[in-house]
């Protein structure tokens, strides 16, 4: 009976977990190698062509955009591996000094042809070719490479990828999360003594953001590419732009955040066993400090909400607290003035910390961000202008013809 539940609730856990991303592309890619193999048995001379499956294996990318350019590169190596082959068997054999002269060549051949990662695969199967008796292994390998490149991409057709903007946005959320905690952190010291080692830890953990936005901007870039010619989304550009200048803010955000913990640790070292700021400022540094964490959330919410409606809600939650945090800074400002007034040995660290909030503040900003989301998309338009004009210029033509029948439908429903 036991057996029995621990099997039933670790199917539940499977079926739970069966919309995940790697779940879909590990269920895909053994659906793609075993097609490949069952069709590679029946056309292929081999008795076990295993070259089909691991080839759909390999051309079964996490995205169609990848599936598309891995199955175009690994053919050709493929093929040209098993032509260097040939020609090496024709011409000298199988020796020592041959195999060398081999991968050489095949390498050569590789970077020629440019199939970039593929390169070594040249060679590999150059070796195995040349290994074994020249023409029927040769054109057998073909054929299974050819077998397996295309029920790759026919699987990503019929089955399309997994979409990973979801797992890009999550990656998203957690790096605002971290960012919140630290400003929370260095908040509440912020309010009483702080020795310069515990400031300096602080700096430390801001410069360890650094990791983070590395991790966030690779599961971003996996995002991109599943959105690339995916028949299951719609603006896919409008997407990538919008998750890659959220990213790009929320990683001026980080900068900023360290050099305001270098503004902390040095303000520290300066007032030694003083308080870091005065009380009534650093009351209000915290204060501040925790409306800007909790505008870095909310600006994150906004950048991977997908529905127009969350969008507007989000959009109007940062502009309240934007503006709540603006409040702040102007009352900081005053007080940081009346305090230099009486005292001015610390001003420069203490006008830094005004400074870098304020640029926080305006990184966050609703303006700001529309601006910056409109200069990427018109720049991205450029690109794809100038590496496809004539489908660029096709484009252009079918949107003016567009425009023309609704203008001339239009016409013709006021008239009657």
């Amino acid at each position: 009976m036991i057996n029995v539940r621990k099997w039933t609730s670790g199917l539940r856990r499977v079926l739970r977990r069966r919309r995940e991303p790697a779940v879909v592309q590990t269920l895909r890619s053994a659906g793609a190698a075993s097609v490949a193999y069952v069709i590679a048995l029946r056309l292929s001379p081999e008795p076990a062509p295993l070259t089909a499956p691991l080839t759909a294996l390999l051309v079964v990318q996490v995205t169609f955009y990848a599936t598309l350019t891995n199955g175009i590169r690994r053919v050709n190596s493929v093929v040209a591996g098993v032509l260097v082959a040939i020609a090496f068997s024709v011409l000298v054999g199988l020796t020592w000094w041959s195999l060398a002269l081999l991968i050489v060549a095949a390498l050569a051949v590789g970077r020629l042809v440019r199939v970039d990662e593929y390169t070594a695969e040249v060679a590999i199967s150059a070796m195995l070719v040349l290994g074994a008796t020249v023409g029927y292994t040769a054109w057998a390998r073909i054929v299974e490479t050819l077998i397996g490149a295309a029920v790759g991409t026919a699987c990503n057709l019929l089955l399309p990828p997994p979409v990973w903007v979801d797992e890009a946005g999550r990656s998203i959320a957690g790096l605002a999360r971290r960012v919140r905690q630290l400003m929370l952190r260095m908040g509440e010291e912020a309010a009483g003594r702080v020795p310069w080692e515990r400031a300096a830890e602080r700096l430390h953990e801001a410069r360890r953001l650094d990791h983070d936005i590395t991790g966030v901007d690779a599961a971003l870039r996996q995002a991109e590419d599943s959105l690339r010619l995916n028949p299951r989304v719609k603006e896919g550009l409008l997407h990538r732009v919008v998750l890659r200048t959220g990213l790009d803010t929320l990683e001026i955000c980080t900068v900023v955040l360290r050099v305001l913990a270098r503004s902390f640790t040095d303000l520290a070292k300066a007032r030694g066993s003083k308080d870091l700021f005065p009380p009534r400022v650093g009351a209000t540094v915290e204060q501040l400090l925790s409306e800007i964490a909790d505008a870095v959330v909310s600006f994150a919410v906004l950048v991977t909400t997908h529905l127009s409606e969350d969008a507007e809600s989000a959009e109007a939650r940062l502009s309240a607290e934007l503006h709540t945090a603006a409040g702040t800074r102007d009352r900081l400002a005053q007080l940081l003035r009346e305090e230099i007034a009486e005292d001015w040995t610390d001003w420069q660290l203490l006008g830094a910390v005004l400074t870098e909030t304020t640029r926080i503040i305006d990184e966050l900003n609703t303006e700001h961000r529309t601006r910056r989301l409109l200069e990427e998309l018109d720049r991205v338009s450029r690109e794809h202008r100038s590496k496809l004009p004539r489908l660029a210029r096709l484009r252009d033509w079918l949107g003016v013809q567009e425009e023309l029948w609704r203008n001339r439908a239009g016409l013709g429903s006021r008239s009657r």
